[in-house]
């Protein structure tokens, strides 16, 4: 109830005024069934953008430090995503994988959406990363569809660390459903796993027109942190 009265009401038509989203590809959204919204993750907004131009709910599964910050800020935070149905997900340690995998299966298992960031984490500087492959474990044990997403604009409005977003408008595209039945029962083949991910993020690309870099963003992140910096092999799109 919470949801739909962010959306209709409290929330989403205050966003449509500010962000005037532009959508393109939105006859890719199946009117039913289970299906997985795969996007760039560029802004915090993100979470709020995407919800706002789809008719369907979609449940994100969001990082857990959002359900355990200190402080009134931090219970209000939890309270407004715990309303709003989205699902923490601890990304620490060797279960962390699995947990998000079990979430992510139990909201297909009931015929809705489920929005999922590759990446792991939002990009610090603009690009896309190389994807985990947590999604296409999701997609091939589920066998549903996998819709690619692209926020456009979102990075200039609110990149990380940016509390109060820039008012300006933005994009949000969606691609073609990608099917990937032919893989069925392959799930545990990391060769197959690695391809369906890599699949996924070429077609966000493709929808994006980012700079592409191919490595995971918590470790560039991590290595900017620690003061050494590494070349990673990039490419344009």
């Amino acid at each position: 109830m919470f949801y739909y009265l962010l959306k209709y009401v409290l929330l989403g038509p205050v966003l449509r005024l500010l962000f005037r989203p532009r959508t393109e590809g939105l006859e890719h959204i199946p009117d039913q069934g289970a299906a997985i919204v795969a996007g760039n993750h560029l802004s915090f907004s993100d979470h709020f953008l995407m919800p706002v131009v789809l008719k369907r709910r979609i449940t994100f599964l969001a990082k857990q430090e959002y359900f355990t910050g200190p402080g009134i800020k931090g219970r209000l935070t939890a309270a407004f995503f715990r309303s709003a149905g989205q699902i923490p997900v601890d990304r620490s340690g060797k279960e962390a994988g699995q947990a998000a995998i079990r979430e992510g299966l139990g909201v297909l298992s009931k015929g809705e959406l489920l929005g999922i960031y590759p990446e792991g984490t939002r990009s610090h500087d603009g690009r896309l990363y190389k994807g985990k492959v947590g999604v296409a474990v999701m997609a091939l044990k589920a066998g549903v569809p996998v819709i690619p997403c692209a926020m456009v604009g979102t990075f200039e409005i609110q990149p990380p660390g940016q509390v109060v977003p820039k008012i300006k408008r933005v994009t949000i595209r969606f691609g073609e459903p990608l099917d990937f039945s032919r893989y069925a029962g392959m799930e545990n083949d990391k060769t197959v796993l690695r391809a369906v991910t890599d699949e996924i993020m070429y077609r966000i690309l493709a929808l994006s027109g980012q700079e592409y870099v191919d490595d995971y963003a918590a470790d560039v992140k991590a290595a900017q942190q620690a003061g050494q910096p590494r070349k990673f092999p990039r490419l344009r799109r």
